[in-house]
């Protein structure tokens, strides 16, 4: 069973220069392996080589700036068996999940299934995203770092239907390395989404329409029960309800910055009652 994605980047001429590209290829094959193995695996790769049990292969190029194919693999059995039991679409929103969710931007909403996926990973998760901030991401960022160029990684579900599972440009890249920012910030917030494992969500700021990431300074093991129970009753009490009719939480934080002073992380440091 192969899962087929391609890598569209912008190109007016429908070529890139060579190292570079070849390095953001480089990117797509490290963070499309590393979400699958640890999935399929249940552990978090430190190394990809090509002894892995999971590896991705370059297929056809094509028009449309510069577009090149390739496909995620296995010929473990056991682990085919496992792919197929999962599925073609799932892993693909999970493999976009990752990506946005460590570049600190809002997910959709995952299917069912890939969520109970997601699930089961519990504190694996948090390990997969710091290892691809590391450097598979910065590797896929590379044509936009060096050449301002945007660069597409979409699943291909047939030669006619693509779906983008992650834009990535300058912009997207500087979230992965943000500036900690100690100033502590008082914010009004409801809690939009919640990761009982990790302790990382979505908070939406009185007044503000886009929701921003959330996590806690130290472990989330760490947190008083006290608190985390503070935040499940917020999620689960405000579920369905406009912004508006939400019931907000007084919160003590202070942030991760991009260079440009935007905000992409509150981590917060306790509940004022």
């Amino acid at each position: 069973m192969e899962i087929d994605f391609d890598v569209v980047i912008e190109s007016d001429d429908y070529s890139v220069e060579m190292s570079k590209g070849l390095e953001t290829l480089q990117g797509a094959s490290e963070v499309t392996r590393q979400v699958f193995e640890t999935i399929l695996l249940e552990k978090v790769p430190q190394h990809l080589t090509t002894n892995s049990k999971v590896r991705t292969k370059l297929m056809r190029s094509f028009k449309g700036s510069y577009g090149q194919s390739f496909c995620l693999e296995t010929d473990d059995q056991e682990l085919e068996k496992r792919l197929k039991s999962i599925g073609k679409q799932a892993f693909a929103e999970l493999l976009s999940y990752f990506i946005n969710e460590s570049l600190y931007r809002e997910t959709k909403l995952l299917s069912v299934k890939a969520e109970r996926i997601r699930a089961k990973l519990g504190p694996l998760e948090d390990e997969l995203i710091t290892q691809m901030r590391r450097s598979s991401l910065a590797h896929l960022h590379s044509v936009s770092t060096h050449f301002g160029k945007t660069v597409k990684l979409r699943y291909r579900k047939n030669r006619d239907v693509q779906t983008v599972l992650a834009d990535l440009d300058q912009f997207s890249f500087s979230a992965l390395n943000p500036k900690v920012d100690k100033t502590k910030v008082v914010i009004n917030a409801s809690i939009t989404r919640l990761n009982i494992n990790t302790g990382n969500g979505r908070l939406q700021i009185e007044g503000e329409a886009e929701t921003v990431a959330f996590g806690f300074p130290n472990r989330y093991a760490d947190v008083r029960q006290v608190a985390k129970k503070q935040f499940s009753k917020n999620l689960d009490d405000n579920n369905g309800l406009p912004n508006e009719k939400r019931i907000k939480l007084k919160l003590e934080a202070h942030t991760l910055k991009l260079k440009s002073g935007k905000i992409i992380k509150y981590l917060i440091e306790g509940i004022i009652n």
